[in-house]
């Protein structure tokens, strides 16, 4: 019996995160969508590990890994650039290379970026880590400001040089403020036996009254037990306000005279050019049906980070913006997908939490599973936070590397990317704030 012909349509897919990863990793050797991912980067990289890079205990290449090896085999394709425009009516996408892409079918996984709630001054000086080129602009920062201290010879300089704040009490926030307190503990007199009588100053900075805010009561206090345990000073319903000539204004009004201001609060969706303003909620989030479609299109979904679902009654106020809500978006809608192209009805998209886990300094973690009725603290967090991460990078050669840098670290208290590392044009920029040239903002990474 003859097999009918299948006219596929053009499916384009903008962002290769969580959601847009796992959405073409669905839809591979599929029969009805011939499928091109569009990427400013042509890598994914996995980002609850991005502080590891920015405080040197991973090598980028540990979490990231190329698109088009990622593809290979799946019958889709690869385009390296940024969004530049929709246009919904021609059903065409306009790219930052000079390109033309059309669609019958456009998905936009095109993430999010920090969120400096428009305080340029802190957008200018702070670090901040949403990106590979972010974490090592951090990670070069950091070790250029290390280099500065062990050669100052005014003790005050030396201070501020020595001091740094963490804005930001949820997991990136504390996560990196357990990574500074080993360096602090472990590898600051090792590294730079200049200092090795001087004392490395760690602030943590949060707005609501408790760290982990989103996890249970548990883990609130687990996470300042252990971090106020490592020496971090820890500051409560608090905020940064200000930061200039070396000077962190806090909401409670005390000033902190620091080179490094690590900034760790939120994120905000980014926008596409084209797309209705009235089809924006919350954050600049593009609202959606139970289905993942944009509000107003009828070809045009938007799953991940960028995207906003009310419809779901235990998040009214929309799924949060972590990887997990983006992994099972990405999914559900590419199963719909298949459904819809086979004539069937597509299936509304529910978040199964599966729970949220951090991780503070080497030897210590907590997880909160079941819908936070269980609580894992200690070496047994640990392992469940070790066992997550390796098993959630995309393929071996990740998880080969990423062990080895965690067990060599775990070992020795110690590991070798402590480097500077510049591009032959590039301007490393200052020792307390990110490389003088700030990455563009594109519509085209959901990480």
């Amino acid at each position: 019996m003859e097999t009918k012909h299948i006219a596929k349509k053009h499916l384009v897919l903008v962002g290769g995160g969580f959601a847009g990863l796992n959405f073409a990793r669905r839809l591979s050797g599929n029969r009805f969508y011939n499928v091109t991912l569009v990427d400013s980067n042509n890598y994914n990289y996995f980002t609850p590990l991005l502080y590891q890079v920015a405080t040197g205990f991973l090598e980028p290449a540990a979490i990231s890994y190329p698109f088009r090896k990622l593809l290979k085999g799946t019958g889709m394709t690869f385009r390296m650039a940024t969004v530049v425009r929709v246009d919904a009516d021609r059903q065409a996408v306009y790219l930052s290379d000079g390109g033309q892409l059309d669609y019958d079918v456009l998905v936009l996984a095109a993430g999010s970026k920090t969120n400096f709630f428009g305080n340029a001054l802190i957008e200018r000086n702070a670090f901040y880590i949403k990106t590979i080129d972010d974490a090592l602009s951090m990670r070069n920062g950091l070790i250029q400001t290390m280099e500065m201290a062990a050669v100052e010879s005014d003790p005050h300089v030396r201070r501020k040089l020595l001091t740094m704040v963490v804005a930001g009490g949820g997991p990136t926030g504390v996560e990196l403020a357990g990574m500074l307190a080993e360096f602090k503990q472990c590898l600051l007199g090792m590294d730079y036996p200049e200092l090795k009588n001087e004392t490395l100053r760690v602030f943590l900075v949060e707005g609501s009254p408790h760290l982990l805010a989103p996890m249970s009561a548990a883990t609130h206090k687990e996470a300042y037990r252990v971090l106020n345990r490592f020496g971090i000073a820890i500051r409560l319903n608090t905020r940064v306000t200000h930061y200039e000539d070396d000077r962190v204004h806090l909401s409670n009004g005390e000033v902190i005279e620091a080179k490094t201001l690590i900034w760790a609060i939120g994120v905000t969706a980014n926008t596409v050019a084209g797309i209705d303003g009235k089809s924006l909620g919350r954050g600049g989030r593009m609202m959606t049906d139970p289905y993942g479609r944009v509000m107003g299109y009828d070809n045009i979904y938007a799953i991940g980070d960028i995207s906003i679902q009310q419809h779901d009654k235990a998040y009214p106020d929309g799924h949060p913006q972590l990887a997990q809500p983006a992994i099972q978006q990405g999914k559900k809608l590419a199963s719909n997908l298949l459904l819809l192209a086979g004539n069937k009805p597509m299936k509304p998209f529910r978040y199964a939490d599966r729970g949220d886990m951090a991780i503070i300094g080497r030897r210590w973690a907590v997880a909160d599973l079941f819908k936070h009725r269980l609580h894992l603290g200690g070496i047994l967090g640990l392992l469940g936070w070790l066992f997550i991460h390796l098993i959630s990078l995309v393929n071996y050669n990740n998880k080969i590397k990423t062990f080895y840098n965690w067990l060599v670290a775990y070992l020795t208290h110690d590991q070798v990317l402590r480097m500077i590392f510049r591009g032959g044009n590039s301007d490393t920029g200052r020792a307390n704030g990110p490389a003088a040239t700030v990455p563009t903002e594109t519509v085209a990474v959901d990480k």
